[in-house]
Order: structure tokens, then C-alpha cells, then sequence
């Protein structure tokens, strides 16, 4: 009787484990979760019109593959009036820039892509940074801003976590009534900025990438800090981490689906 309810026990442990190991290698990597976000502007510089935003991290992509063109889908579905990409849509070992060509030369919106390095690219670097960007209709943002609207400005920072971020450089030209929405990798660095912008958009951790229930995650990158995914305050400003497209090492998440945060600032 023993021997029979070991074996029953044992099949259990297996078919839990084959379930976990089909999830988080087959299922969650692809399904992708799209979040609904309301923000406030909160001042009468944002104007009077709503802004629909994406929020797109990590892609880490390796060209138009199941992923991607879910992403795609779903973008289309949404009709965000930007898309922003914070870092890291370089695929972290065997990824080449071409494959990151080929998808966002696929991403449109009326007020543009806008896009700032993560460690990735910091790590492997363009040549020609600015060029290859525009050459697929993207505008690329490093340590400065640009307006997107009236009085609405989209400042990118360098990554934290392997460049040279500088706010007061990314703000100089940045009107002092504008509404201003800053892009970075790295979240750690929201602790050294707040209160100087309203709204900040990172990516970097994944969101843990494979969470167990009660358990930190095993491992997070450099420059994560105190943050791993969701909404963050501190002095009048908001951070919000996505847990972001792609995967980092292994292409698994378990508890922990890839994100497309769709952001809408109200007046």
C-alpha cells in the first residue's frame, strides 16, 4: 500500500512539474497581458486632449516571431497616439540589430516611436546610432527632449545601469510649465530624479521574470534597486516598471506574463 501511494505521490510531483516546465517555457513567454493605466496630468500645461500611451521595454526580440507579431496585434487593437520603448530591444547574447530592425520599422503611431538605450545596447552598440534608428521610423532619445505635443515633452535618459544618464542635459531645453514624461532602463534611478518630473517610464527587471509564490525573485539585474514591476510614488512623482516583452537568458516566465502597459493621461 506504502510502495502504491509513493508512486501515486511521485506521478504527481512529475505531472506538477511537467505543467510548470510547459508553462513557463511554452505558454507564459507568449502571453503577452495588456494593463490599462489612468494618470492624471494634473496640470493645466497637459492641456485639454487625453494621451494615449505604450509602454514597450525588453523586447529582446529576434525579428517578427510569434511574440512579435502578437505585440503587433494587440497594438493595433489598442491605436496608442505614441509608443515609447525603454531599452533593451536588443536580444541579450545571439540578437543582431537587423532583428531589431525588422520589428520596429513595424511600429507606428501618430505621434511617433520614441525609443532610449537599455544596457543592451550600451553593451553592443550601433554604429551610427541615430541613423539606424531613423531609418526605422523611430526617434531616438539620449540625454535630451523633444515636444510631442503643445506643451507635452518626452525627455530620454542613457541607460543607469551602463551609461551616463544626465536629467539637467535632458531637461535644459524642456519649457519650466511643460508636462514632461521621462524614459529610462534602468528603475533604481527614479530615486535620484524624483520630484523633478511628473511621469517616468523604465523596464529592466522583467517583473522578477520567474516569480514563486512567497519568494523574492532568485535574481534581478544591476540597477533594479527597490523596484520590480507596477507603480512607484515619491515627491509628486510617478515611476511606472513594466515587466516588459522578451525574456533574458532563458526564455521562460512563470507567474510573470510579458506586459504591453498602455498608460492614458487625462487632463
Amino acid at each position: 500500500m506504502r510502495s502504491r501511494r509513493a508512486i501515486w505521490i511521485a506521478a504527481a510531483f512529475l505531472l506538477a512539474e511537467t505543467a510548470v516546465l510547459v508553462d513557463g517555457f511554452l505558454i507564459e513567454p507568449y502571453w503577452i497581458e495588456v494593463t490599462h493605466h489612468i494618470v492624471h496630468g494634473g496640470t493645466p500645461a497637459f492641456g485639454t486632449a487625453p494621451l494615449k500611451i505604450a509602454h514597450l521595454t525588453d523586447l529582446h526580440t529576434h525579428g517578427l516571431g510569434v511574440l512579435e507579431r502578437r505585440l503587433l496585434a494587440k497594438l493595433a487593437a489598442e491605436k496608442p497616439d505614441i509608443i515609447v520603448i525603454t531599452g533593451d530591444s536588443l536580444s541579450s547574447f545571439t540578437g543582431t540589430y537587423g532583428e531589431v530592425h525588422e520589428l520596429l520599422q513595424q511600429l507606428r503611431a501618430p505621434l511617433g516611436v520614441w525609443i532610449v538605450r537599455g544596457n543592451r545596447e550600451n553593451g553592443r552598440p550601433v554604429p551610427d546610432e541615430r541613423a539606424f534608428y531613423n531609418s526605422a521610423g523611430v526617434h531616438f532619445l539620449l540625454n535630451e527632449a523633444r515636444p510631442i505635443r503643445d506643451s507635452v515633452w518626452i525627455a530620454g535618459l542613457d541607460d543607469p545601469s551602463s551609461g551616463e544618464p544626465d536629467l539637467d542635459a535632458a531637461l535644459r531645453d524642456v519649457p519650466a510649465a511643460a508636462y514632461t514624461i521621462a524614459l529610462f532602463h534602468a528603475p533604481a534611478y527614479f530615486d535620484s530624479i524624483a520630484g523633478r518630473v511628473p511621469l517616468v517610464l523604465a523596464g529592466h527587471t522583467q517583473g522578477g521574470q520567474v516569480i514563486l509564490p512567497f519568494i523574492r525573485p532568485v535574481w534581478l539585474p544591476r540597477g533594479c534597486g527597490r523596484f520590480l514591476g507596477g507603480w512607484y510614488e515619491e515627491k509628486g512623482s510617478r515611476l511606472y516598471v513594466s515587466r516588459g516583452i522578451g525574456t533574458t537568458f532563458l526564455p521562460v516566465r512563470f507567474l510573470c506574463r510579458p506586459e504591453l502597459a498602455i498608460i492614458d493621461i487625462q487632463p
